[in-house]
């Protein structure tokens, strides 16, 4: 498909797109618009494959709604100053300690990276151990634990104003 036949295609669809993004998105219009041109985007990849589909705007809507789905998923992961200052408080009156910082960002991090990263750093169980326990794979093991990594050093420095 060229990008003449995928314009007269998706333009009339785009305001119906942004419609369900600002239902989707509590009516936040930026958030709405990135999920607009995401969809769009996927729907471009897509474009040798789009003749065949039977109905493209259902499509459209389907690719729309788990894009949110994924920027939702993964907003429930991700903690503010604000969270993170509370969740402190709440805990203790002293001042928080590095540990207190790193176990609460542990605490958000997504069930498999929070298990392999508690269980290889904190317990010191051996990667095979943890592949026996997870059932996943080496390189799986590798990439979840690399990530929980890499998350708790940017949430680490951002809240500690590194």
């Amino acid at each position: 498909m060229k990008a003449e036949e995928f314009h007269k295609m998706f333009v009339p669809l785009r305001g119906r797109l942004l419609q369900q993004a600002l239902r989707l998105s509590a009516h936040d219009a930026d958030s709405a618009e990135d999920l607009v041109q995401e969809t769009l985007l996927r729907l471009w990849e897509l474009r040798d494959d789009l003749s065949k589909h039977p109905n493209v705007e259902a499509l459209a809507s389907i690719i729309l709604r788990n894009k949110w789905n994924d920027h939702w998923r993964r907003s429930l992961y991700t903690l503010n100053d604000e969270q993170l200052l509370r969740r402190l408080q709440d805990r203790t009156a002293d001042p928080p300690d590095d540990m207190e910082f790193i176990d609460i960002i542990v605490s958000h991090l997504p069930p498999l990276q929070q298990q392999i990263f508690r269980m290889k750093e904190i317990e010191g169980y051996e990667k095979e151990e943890i592949m026996l326990v997870t059932g996943c794979s080496d390189e799986s093991l590798r990439q979840n634990l690399s990530r929980a990594r890499r998350r708790i050093k940017e949430q680490f420095i951002k809240m500690r104003g590194l």
